[in-house]
């Protein structure tokens, strides 16, 4: 990574940085400006994400995009009912010299898009919880480390439901953001069937490499932040925990279940990054309020009541502000 004088500096090439990959991104996705920006974030954060949408929202096309414009390897998983563990990670073969030699699985990319993650059953599943959280994958007792940088961008049919697992939520937990897509405005999906319908092609730049930003992911660590931010951050995940001092009354009335301690981290990290692609050099209280929803919301539980009221967990999560 090119060395800076200062980390203001560095900070101040962040920024820039974000603002050529979202051009670029632009040239292939129409919209989804805030989709593309939460997936950056996350990637900065060194976090995963977890893309929610109906079939035909490009979530496929924006990760293969994303990747492209990083100059990162990348990798499809097209996951189905019948996908073993060692499609995914690998596993040992027999080679000519009759000895054992590990054969890397598609794992082993910076990028991996799991599309339709929900598709497979919990077997295959679990396959990606050491990966995710370890950065490495051990097969016959042996750890293979990943590549770095790692990130796992996984899609979700969320009205689909017959011949899906759904993800448990240990898995869920390991994704820093559940991102939900939503369909485009009518101006946009005319720009996207103009742009999709003739036979231009695009040709994109690469704008960062694993090495920048694997520099830019250590810099975001290090981006200060004020004790009552923090306090923020960490009060709004403790508050999601019903039967607790801190819960509050919509969140007893409602959820079942609260965000853990990875979520106080991930808000933490989150609105440090989401502070620094905007110039800014330390987080306040409205970064954190605005990645709490891709935070907090595939982290906590709604009960009976709320679904038969129908309150989102968006709506609970408001209430936290």
């Amino acid at each position: 990574m090119t060395k800076f004088k200062s980390d203001v500096e560095a900070i101040d090439a962040l920024a820039q940085s974000y603002k050529d990959l979202k051009s670029e991104i632009g040239k292939v996705i129409v919209g989804q400006e805030e989709t593309v920006k939460a997936v950056i974030i996350s990637l900065f954060a060194n976090g995963h994400s977890l893309l929610v949408g109906v079939p035909g929202l490009a979530k496929t096309l924006l990760v293969s995009t994303i990747a492209e414009v990083l100059d990162l390897d990348f990798k499809r998983i097209q996951f189905t009912p019948d996908l073993m563990p060692s499609d995914i990670t690998g596993a040992e073969i027999l080679n000519e010299e009759r000895h054992f030699e590990f054969n890397k699985g598609p794992l082993f990319s910076n990028i991996v898009l799991a599309d339709e993650i929900n598709r497979t059953p919990p077997k295959t599943q679990a396959a990606l919880l050491e990966a995710m959280q370890e950065r490495s994958v051990t097969v016959s007792g042996v750890r293979h480390l990943l590549p770095k940088p790692f990130f796992v961008l996984a899609t979700q049919n969320p009205i689909e439901q017959e011949g899906t697992y759904p993800l448990p939520e240990a898995q869920l937990d390991r994704f820093m953001f559940n991102i939900k897509l939503d369909y485009p405005s009518y101006e946009e999906e005319l720009a996207v069937v103009k742009a999709t319908t003739t036979n231009s092609k695009v040709d994109l730049n690469h704008i960062l490499t694993g090495e920048q930003i694997m520099g830019f992911q250590e810099l975001i660590r290090k981006v200060p932040i004020a004790d009552n931010v923090l306090e923020y951050a960490v009060g709004m995940a403790t508050k999601t925990r019903p039967g607790t001092q801190r819960a509050t009354d919509s969140i007893n009335n409602y959820i079942s279940w609260g965000a853990g301690p990875r979520a106080s981290q991930y808000l933490v990290l989150g609105a440090k990054c989401h502070a620094a692609i905007n110039g800014k050099y330390s987080p306040d209280i409205e970064d954190v309020q605005a990645i709490a929803n891709y935070v907090l919301r595939h982290r906590i539980v709604r009960n009976y009541k709320a679904e038969a009221e129908g309150i989102t967990e968006e709506k609970v999560i408001e209430g936290l502000f």
